[in-house]
């Protein structure tokens, strides 16, 4: 038996995400003494999967897999199982792996673990811990399936090197494309991926106006952060819809959330819950933000974040 890992890349560039699945995919063969497989698709340059400790890595290279479609790529992640008999598939929890976790599980008759934190805490049955409620509870669960698909929560494990020289197989299988066709895929630019940020530096409707989020994108080029909005923001057209956190759009996993000018809506927070340090901005003492945040600033934003971008700067160049 053995594990797989699907390493998930944009650009021809590993996701940090992906690194995570294997680390933790890594710690997972040592406990069940297992050998850890890894698929790249469509990736030219594999070496940074060598410092997390893989022992074999399959590559597929197919021009009808450039673009994501959840049936093709539960296929292929499901005939690579099939294959090498594995008996765990580990996936990120990204956009595009929840939509394939549960067919891919359908396809190999095993359990799914959704939002998994911690390494197992038995192999026999497994049983693992997940986080549930948005963030705000654990669960435990326990399954006795000889095939186990995990899907592992954002930022929970870590980066753990574990160097290695791993066979490279470079194979070829029976893609089927599906009768959806991609015409045009329009990705937005950034300073920083918001799913991969270590720091993502959020704005609200208390910047008044997009001619003021400057203010957001000096003190995130200062850290070198992500930046993202509020729902109203990105729904009053001031930021695109891709920078949308919160529970209706983009979940945020980052070390430090930054939010300036958010009040804190119920969705907006549940969103943002499994980021490790959240800060807020504000001038209302009263925003419901300030209960769920670490550390609290009551003052304008227009006089506290130049304040701050510029000490930040000085304080980082020494």
């Amino acid at each position: 038996m053995s594990i797989l890992v699907y390493t998930e890349s944009e650009g021809n560039k590993y996701k940090k995400q992906a690194l995570e699945a294997v680390s933790y995919a890594k710690e997972l063969a040592n406990i069940s003494g297992e050998k850890l497989y890894t698929l790249s698709v469509n990736v030219e340059n594999t070496e940074a999967l060598n410092n997390y400790g893989p022992d074999h890595n399959i590559l597929v290279n197919d021009k009808k897999l450039i673009n994501f479609k959840a049936k093709t790529y539960s296929n292929l992640i499901s005939d690579v199982a099939n294959e090498i008999k594995a008996s765990f598939i580990i996936l990120t929890n990204s956009s595009n792996s929840r939509y394939i976790a549960p067919i891919i599980s359908i396809k190999l008759d095993s359990s799914y673990f959704s939002n998994v934190v911690e390494l197992p805490k038995s192999l026999s049955p497994l049983s693992l811990k997940s986080s549930c409620y948005t963030n705000k509870a654990f669960v435990i669960n326990s399954s006795e399936s000889k095939i186990n698909v995990i899907s592992l929560s954002s930022n929970c494990f870590g980066l753990h090197e574990n160097k290695s020289n791993p066979e490279i197989e470079e194979k070829s299988y029976d893609i089927i494309e599906e009768s959806l066709v991609v015409k045009k895929l329009e990705k937005t630019k950034g300073n920083a991926n918001i799913a991969d940020a270590d720091i993502v530096v959020s704005g609200g409707r208390g910047l008044k106006g997009p001619e003021n989020w400057k203010l957001i994108e000096d003190l995130a080029d200062v850290l070198g952060a992500a930046t993202a909005c509020s729902k109203p923001v990105s729904d009053m057209g001031w930021r695109p819809h891709s920078e949308h956190v919160g529970q209706t759009g983009k979940p945020v996993a980052s070390n430090l959330y930054i939010a300036i000018g958010v009040s804190g809506a119920v969705q907006h927070i549940a969103g943002i819950n499994s980021s490790k340090i959240k800060v807020v901005i504000n001038n209302d003492p009263e925003a419901p933000f300030f209960k769920a945040a670490d550390y609290g600033i009551v003052g304008d934003a227009f006089e506290v974040v130049p304040k701050l971008t510029k000490k930040l700067k000085i304080f980082l160049n020494e």
